[in-house]
C-alpha cells in the first residue's frame, strides 16, 4: 500500500502545472466623428471602430483558448474637447498597455508622447497623415490605416493603367483637403500622369443636405466643371465631405469621376468579397447588425496583429511585441490576397489598395505591371530610401 501511494505522489509531481492564462488588455481611444456627411449611408454609427475591436477580440480570445491567452477591449470614447492623454491615462491605469487609437493628428501625436512615457504601444487605425509616418513618426505608434500617400498611389496606379492620364483637380477648401490635393499630385509626377488643371470649391458652411437639393446642385455644378482644357478624369480632393458626392453625372463633360467620390480608394469596402473576405464580412453583419467600414476593419486587424504576436512570442509586454512585428518572421493575413507586414523604417501596415465605386470593388492596387525590388505594395506609398523617418 506504501508503494501505490509513494507511486502516485511521484505522478503528481510529475504532471504538468497548468500554464498561467496570458491577459492582454486593449484600449480604446476613439474620437466622436461628425454626422454632418453628404450622404445618410456615411453617417458613423455609435460603435464606429469598436465594433471591429471586438470581433477582433473575439478572434483572437478563440486561438486563445488554445495557447493560454485572453483578450479583452476597455472602450474610451472621446466627444469635442476631451483632453486624449487623460483618457489615455485612464486607460493605462486600468492595465492597458496596448492602444487602438482612432484619433486625429494633434491628439494621436499627444497621446504618443504620453504612451512612451508610460511604456504602451499605439496602433493608428484612421489618421492618413504622411507625417505622423515621416517627420513626425515615433517608436510606439504602428500604423494600420492607409496613408494619403498610399491612397493617391493606389488610385492614380489604376487611372494611368486604364490610359486615363489627364486629370482635372477639384479640390475643397479646408486644409486636410489640400494634403490630399497634394498626395495626388505627387501621385501624377511619380505615375505619368497629368493635371490639366486645378479648382476649388469654396465651402460657405450651412447644412450639408438641407441646403443643397438635387435641383440646386444639377444647376450649380455643370458650371462650376465647364471650360476645362481636355481631360479623362475628375479628381476630387474633398476629405472634408462638402461637394465630392455631387461631381458624377453632374459635371459639363461627361467624364469619369474618381477621388473622393465616384471611384474611391480605401483599405476596406462593404462590397469586398474577394480571397474569404465574404466570410469576414458576414460574421461582422451577424453581431453588429450593420456594414463593415474602413476604421472597423483597420481596428480589428490591429486587434488581430496584437493576438498574432502575442501567440507567435508567448508574451504581453508591448516592447517585446513590438520588435516581434517589425521582425522578418511577422505576417498577417487581412483577406487582401497577401499577407501583410510592417515597414520597419517607420512603422507602417504595407497593404493592397481597394479601389470601390460604392456598389463594388472595381480594382485593387498595386496594379499589374507597377514593380519593385522588395515589395509590389512598396509602390504605394513614400518608400524607404525617400523617407524623412527616424524613430524615436
Amino acid at each position: 500500500m506504501k508503494s501505490l501511494v509513494a507511486a502516485f505522489c511521484l505522478l503528481l509531481l510529475a504532471a504538468p502545472v497548468a500554464a498561467e492564462t496570458l491577459n492582454l488588455k486593449v484600449g480604446v481611444l476613439r474620437e466622436t466623428h461628425s454626422r454632418e456627411t453628404l450622404s445618410i449611408l456615411d453617417i458613423p454609427a455609435a460603435d464606429d471602430t469598436l465594433a471591429g475591436v471586438l470581433l477582433g477580440v473575439a478572434d483572437n480570445n478563440t486561438t486563445g483558448k488554445f495557447t493560454n491567452q485572453s483578450f479583452e477591449a476597455i472602450d474610451a470614447r472621446l466627444e469635442e474637447g476631451d483632453d486624449a492623454v487623460v483618457a489615455l491615462d485612464a486607460l493605462i491605469d486600468k492595465g492597458a498597455l496596448f492602444i487602438i487609437a482612432d484619433l486625429s493628428l494633434e491628439r494621436l501625436l499627444a497621446a504618443a508622447e504620453r504612451a512612451k512615457a508610460k511604456g504602451a504601444l499605439l496602433f493608428n487605425v484612421s489618421a492618413p497623415d504622411d507625417r505622423l509616418r515621416e517627420e513626425d513618426c515615433r517608436a510606439n505608434v504602428v500604423h494600420v490605416a492607409p496613408t494619403r500617400s498610399m491612397l493617391a498611389d493606389g488610385l492614380a496606379q489604376y487611372l494611368v493603367w486604364k490610359q486615363w492620364r489627364r486629370w482635372l483637380l477639384f479640390k475643397g477648401s479646408h486644409p486636410k483637403d489640400e494634403l490630399l490635393a497634394q498626395a495626388l499630385r505627387n501621385s501624377a509626377r511619380k505615375f505619368g500622369a497629368k493635371i490639366v488643371e486645378e479648382r476649388v470649391y469654396e465651402d460657405t458652411g450651412g447644412g450639408r443636405r438641407s441646403d443643397s437639393g438635387s435641383v440646386q446642385t444639377q444647376r450649380q455644378i455643370p458650371v462650376l466643371t465647364q471650360n476645362a482644357p481636355a481631360y479623362d478624369a475628375l479628381i476630387a480632393a474633398d476629405e472634408s465631405q462638402v461637394f465630392a458626392n455631387y461631381l458624377p453625372y453632374r459635371s459639363w463633360d461627361p467624364r469619369p469621376v474618381a477621388g473622393s467620390a465616384g471611384l474611391m480608394p480605401t483599405n476596406w469596402d462593404p462590397a469586398h468579397e474577394q480571397w474569404g473576405a465574404l466570410q469576414l464580412q458576414n460574421r461582422f453583419i451577424q453581431t453588429f447588425r450593420r456594414l463593415m467600414n474602413a476604421r472597423d476593419n483597420a481596428a480589428w486587424l490591429a486587434m488581430r496583429m496584437i493576438g498574432e504576436a502575442a501567440t507567435r512570442a508567448a508574451s504581453n509586454d508591448p516592447e517585446t511585441l513590438r520588435l516581434y512585428m517589425l521582425g522578418k518572421e511577422f505576417s498577417i493575413a487581412a483577406f487582401k490576397g497577401v499577407r501583410l507586414t510592417l515597414r520597419p523604417w517607420n512603422l507602417q501596415l504595407r497593404q493592397p489598395i481597394l479601389l470601390s465605386d460604392g456598389r463594388m470593388v472595381v480594382s485593387v492596387s498595386p496594379q499589374e505591371g507597377f514593380l519593385h525590388q522588395v515589395s509590389e505594395l512598396d509602390t504605394l506609398g513614400l518608400d524607404q530610401p525617400e523617407t524623412k523617418c527616424r524613430l524615436k
